[in-house]
């Protein structure tokens, strides 16, 4: 970590919310005038998605059930904690894009499931920000969360998960609940091994509970809302946090724990800009007084 060249990750699975976190960092980040540069996790998958499908084959047929885009072995985090340890030191890096729907492959000028060229960030940036499945990573070979300066992690219970993840597969892939299912099973022990640590390292989890049954996500006819949802907001340390102020000004919210707080689903984006707009101002006048 440094001064000069922070970095903020935001770490959770697919179908977490990451996403809808990453716009209010951009409202932040437009409102606030700070010049950010992105990594998308995707780009740092080892396979494009054919190449993904014939490896999943591949291990199948060497007895392993398991291998999915949660494990290291599917991507490249060698070269992410490069870039992460590059732009530390120097604000520089490099990143690419994976290509999901043709309407990014007019963009990109390349075929759906494949990657975007390599292309150097600009030369002048306040920050820089990873979304996806690896920014607090620890494995044996790599460690993520040493290199990053604000951690957030974003996830809903596994019941809400499962549902989410049920109802867009269904819907934009064309799969049946039987192999969404056996999606999930392919890529529990690497959730449990990869993705579940990284929210014990973590600043700042927000996690996203519904308040409706969904005791069996498999037969679920809908995803909760966010007015059928509540949020827990934990901080690893919660020195510094002015707990009545935001109780005062999240309506309805209130503390389960010293170090929680507990929110409607629906004042998500408000909580995220009153606790996440000061703490990146901290880190842009940070890198102010080193530069």
């Amino acid at each position: 970590m440094t001064a000069k060249h922070p970095i903020i990750a935001i770490t959770g699975s697919s179908g977490a919310g990451t996403t809808s976190v990453k716009n209010t960092f951009d409202q932040i980040f437009r409102r606030e005038h700070v010049k950010a540069v992105y990594i998308e996790g995707d780009a740092f998958h080892r396979y494009d998605r054919e190449a993904m499908k014939q490896k999943i084959a591949e291990e199948d047929a060497a007895g392993n059930k398991h291998f999915s885009h949660f494990s290291p072995e599917a991507n490249i985090l060698e070269k992410l904690q490069e870039v992460f340890e590059d732009y530390g030191r120097k604000g520089r890096g490099e990143s690419r894009h994976y290509i999901h729907d043709a309407e990014e492959a007019k963009v990109y000028g390349s075929p759906p499931g494949t990657f975007s060229d390599w292309q150097p960030f600009a030369d002048e940036s306040d920050l820089m920000f990873y979304e996806g499945l690896h920014g607090c990573v620890k494995t044996e070979t790599v460690d993520l969360a040493a290199h990053a300066d604000l951690k957030i992690g974003v996830v809903p219970v596994i019941n809400l998960e499962w549902i989410q993840k049920i109802h867009r597969d269904k819907a934009t892939r064309g799969y049946s609940t039987e192999a969404v299912m056996d999606v999930i099973l392919r890529r529990m022990p690497d959730y449990i091994k990869y993705i579940c640590p990284q929210f014990a390292l973590t600043n700042i989890n927000f996690q996203r509970v519904p308040i409706v049954d969904t005791s069996d996500p498999f037969i679920a006819r809908w995803i909760p809302t966010a007015d059928e949802s509540m949020v827990v907001i934990r901080f690893a340390n919660p020195r510094g946090i002015d707990f009545p102020y935001l109780l005062s000004m999240i309506p309805n919210s209130f503390m389960s724990r010293a170090n929680s707080i507990v929110a409607p689903g629906n004042k998500l984006d408000l909580a995220m800009q009153l606790i996440l707009t000061p703490l990146i101002l901290q880190l842009t006048e940070r890198k102010r007084r080193a530069s």
